[in-house]
This record gives C-alpha cells, structure tokens and sequence, in this order.
C-alpha cells in the first residue's frame, strides 16, 4: 500500500493553482505549505490525510505517471474538465478503458512539468 508521494516542481505556485483545481473533484484540499530548509513544500490531503507532496526543486519530476481513485464516473469526468480548465492538456478523455478491465473508467491529462495524470473510478464487478 502506497502511503505517500512527493514531486519536485520547478515552479510551486503554479502546481498549487493547478493541482488545488485538479484534485479539488476528487476531495483533495490544500493542507500544507511551509518552507523547510528554504524549500517550500505543498501537501494535498483527501479525508485529513495527506498523500501526495510537492517541493520545489529546480528539477522537477516529469514522465511519470500518477492516479488517483475516484468514487465515481462524475468525479472522473470532473477532474478532466477542471484539469484541462487549469491548463492540463488531454491524454485520454473520460471513458471506459476495458482493455485494463471491466468496469475500469478513467481519465488522463498532462500537468505543466509533463506528467501524465489520472482519475480512475473502479466499478463493482
């Protein structure tokens, strides 16, 4: 079970606007930034827990690929539409994927340092 993840960003203001929009259909808040050792460092937290970090770095994270769960189809096509609104480009509208599995509906986009992010509602099978 992942706990945690933390991505470098070259520029902290721009993932917190993006990511605050982004995550905020699937429950995530903005619930920590401070700077440390003269690093800022944001955490986003769904359910008072915090799971996924950002630090700025001069650096940054890119080519990876990252997925949240969803609780719902409505949540998977609302985090596509606020992250394309955010400036997210399209990777692969909502829709089913059944070549993953049944039941798996998902939605990608890449964020501003090249990621390739996800929604994922999983339904019952």
């Amino acid at each position: 079970m992942i706990d945690h993840m933390t991505f470098r960003v070259a520029d902290i203001e721009r993932a917190k606007s993006f990511y605050s929009a982004a995550l905020a259909p699937l429950g995530y808040v903005a619930a920590y930034d401070a700077v440390h050792d003269g690093v800022r460092v944001l955490g986003f937290a769904s359910n008072s827990k915090i799971d996924t970090w950002f630090v700025s770095a001069p650096e940054s994270t890119t080519r990876c690929h990252l997925a949240w769960r969803a609780e719902s189809r409505a949540s998977v096509d609302a985090f596509h539409a606020a992250v394309v609104a955010a400036g997210g480009t399209d990777n692969g509208a909502p829709g089913p994927r059944p070549h993953y599995h049944p039941g798996y509906y998902g939605a990608f986009v890449i964020d501003p340092e090249g990621n390739n992010i996800e929604a994922v509602f999983h339904a019952p099978d």
